[in-house]
């Protein structure tokens, strides 16, 4: 069954964690929708490689448009963060039970949203403290799912690991 996913981004994500994953979606027939501040933007990658046109604004939409969720790593996450709507959307989706799919530095983005506690996660080296501070249990492994409600990677090098760690939770949810 196709899902539709959402995915948070803007401006500095880190190329690889956004276009490898969405490719494999779309390739398995999913339906992909960037979401930013306003529709229609352009954001482009830290290394500035590439460029992401946004579907949506955050004002636009309702996690029961979705069936999951992702968010890309590099700085986009910090900078989301700083606009209340993203954390109040990423709290709807958890509280939904809805997976979301964390790439490296995203799961950051849990810690603001109050939501690290009790789940099982692993992410960049940089965060792992912080994460655990916030109640989470880190895990030393390239992906970590969390009951299928949570799968996050530690670095780019696992992108493949954590797609196919993806691809399994979208065909059982």
């Amino acid at each position: 069954m196709n899902k539709n996913i959402a995915v948070l981004v803007t401006h500095d994500f880190e190329e690889a964690e956004y276009h490898m994953p969405v490719e494999a979606f779309r390739a398995a027939s999913h339906s992909v929708r960037n979401i930013e501040k306003t529709a229609g933007n352009i954001v482009y990658s830290k290394q500035r490689k590439s460029s992401v046109s946004i579907d949506h604004g955050i004002e636009d939409i309702c996690i029961h448009d979705f069936d999951a969720l992702m968010i890309p790593g590099g700085q986009s996450p910090f900078l989301l963060k700083e606009d209340l709507r993203f954390i109040d959307f990423l709290r709807q989706f958890a509280n939904a039970q809805k997976p979301i799919f964390l790439c490296c530095a995203s799961p950051g983005l849990l810690i603001d949203a109050q939501l690290a506690i009790g789940r099982r996660l692993t992410s960049v080296e940089t965060l792992l403290h912080e994460l655990k501070t916030a109640g989470a249990v880190i895990f030393d492994r390239d992906v970590v799912n969390d009951n299928n409600l949570y799968v996050s990677s530690r670095s780019t090098l696992e992108l493949p690991v954590f797609i196919d760690e993806c691809l399994n939770v979208l065909r059982v949810s």
